[in-house]
C-alpha cells in the first residue's frame, strides 16, 4: 500500500509543480487561435477531457487545480504544525493556568464541526472568496484553525510525559534554561508522530478545500482553478448525460486524498511497534514451521517425500517409497 500511494502521490506532485507544462490550457482560458472554444463538447483529440458549461478545458482545470490544492495543503499543514507543536509545547511544559486554558479552548476547538468552522473562519477572512493569493492563504487559515488542536493535543501529551524523565532534571540541575530544555530535550523527543498526523492531515485538507469550493465559500473561480467550485457547477449536467465534467474533478480529489491516506496509513503501520512485533513473530512462525529436526541424522529431501522429513535412500528414481531391511545392513 506504501507504495501504491507514493505513486499517486508522486503523479499528484508532478502534475501540481508542472501545471504550466502539462495542462495544454491555462485554468481560464476560453479561446485560442481557431476561435472560442465550445461549451459542454465531448472529449476529443483537441480537449481530450472534454469542456465545461463555461467552456474551460476540463483536463486544464484539473491539472491547475491539483496546483491549487497542493498550495493551500502544504500552506495550512505547515502552519498547523508551527502553531500547534509551540503552543502544545509550552502549554505542557509549564503547565497552570495557561495550560487549562489552552486545553479548554483546544477542546472547544476540536470539537467543533471541521468543515462548519473552516466556512465561518473563511467568511471571517475574505468574506468567502477572494483572489489567488489571498485566497489560498485564507483557506489555507481556515483549515489551520481546524487541524492546530490535534497538533497541540499530540505534542502536550509527549511533553507533560517527557518533561519528567532524569535528562530534564539532570538538565535543570547544571542551570540549562528553559528555552534551551524545551528545545534540545523535550521537543526533539516529542515529535515522532508528525510526519504521520503530516500525511493525514494533508489528505484531509485537500477534502476541507474541496467542501469549500463546492458550497462556494473557496478560491474566487476566475482567480484559480479549484476542483470542488467545478464539481459543483457540473451537477446539473449529469442529469443531462454531460458526466466528463464531474468525473475527471471527482476522481482528481479521490485519487489525491487516497495516495496521501495510503502514505499516512502505510507510515503509521511501520511505526506502530505492536505490528513490528507481530510481523516479527509471523515471520519467526513461519521460519520455525518450515524446519523439521530428524533426530540421529542430517536433513536430506527425498524426491516423493517432504523436505527433511524422509531420508533420500528410501525411494527410487520414479519417487516409489522402497522398503529397506536397515537391521541386515
Amino acid at each position: 500500500m506504501l507504495v501504491v500511494g507514493l505513486v499517486i502521490t508522486a503523479v499528484f506532485v508532478i502534475c501540481a509543480l508542472f501545471a504550466q507544462l502539462i495542462a495544454p490550457y491555462g485554468f481560464s482560458q476560453l479561446r485560442d487561435a481557431n476561435g472560442q472554444f465550445g461549451a459542454q463538447q465531448a472529449p476529443s483529440a483537441e480537449h481530450i477531457w472534454g469542456t465545461t458549461v463555461s467552456g474551460y478545458d476540463v483536463f486544464s482545470r484539473v491539472i491547475w487545480g491539483a496546483q491549487t490544492a497542493l498550495e493551500v495543503m502544504v500552506v495550512a499543514v505547515i502552519l498547523s504544525i508551527f502553531v500547534g507543536v509551540f503552543l502544545g509545547l509550552v502549554s505542557g511544559y509549564f503547565g497552570g493556568w495557561l495550560d487549562r486554558i489552552l486545553v479548554v479552548l483546544a477542546d472547544a476547538i476540536y470539537a467543533f464541526p471541521s468543515l462548519l468552522l473552516a466556512i465561518v473562519m473563511s467568511i471571517v477572512i475574505s468574506g468567502g472568496q477572494s483572489n489567488l493569493y489571498g485566497g489560498i492563504l485564507a483557506a489555507a487559515i481556515s483549515i489551520t484553525v481546524v487541524y492546530i488542536p490535534q497538533y497541540f493535543r499530540v505534542i502536550r501529551s509527549e511533553t507533560v510525559r517527557i518533561k519528567g524523565g532524569a535528562f530534564v532534571e539532570s538538565a535543570k540541575v547544571i542551570g540549562a534554561s528553559n528555552t534551551r530544555i524545551m528545545v534540545r530535550h523535550v521537543l526533539r523527543n516529542s515529535t515522532r508522530t508528525l510526519p504521520l498526523i503530516f500525511t493525514l492531515n494533508a489528505s484531509e485538507a485537500v477534502l476541507t478545500l474541496a467542501g469549500l469550493g463546492f458550497l462556494g465559500f473557496g478560491i474566487e473561480p476566475t482567480a484559480a482553478a479549484e476542483w470542488g467550485f467545478d464539481l459543483n457547477k457540473s451537477l446539473s449536467d449529469v442529469t443531462s448525460g454531460i458526466w466528463w465534467t464531474a468525473v475527471f474533478p471527482g476522481l482528481a480529489i479521490v485519487l489525491s486524498v487516497l495516495g496521501v491516506t495510503l502514505v499516512g496509513e502505510s507510515l503509521n503501520d511501520l511505526a506502530d511497534p505492536r505490528l513490528r512485533g507481530r510481523r516479527a513473530v509471523a515471520a519467526a512462525a513461519g521460519d520455525v514451521a518450515a524446519t523439521s529436526v530428524v533426530p540421529g541424522g542430517t536433513l536430506e529431501a527425498g524426491p516423493g517425500g517432504l523436505a527433511g522429513l524422509e531420508g533420500g535412500g528410501d525411494f527410487d528414481d520414479s519417487g516409489t517409497r522402497v522398503h529397506t531391511d536397515r537391521s541386515t545392513s
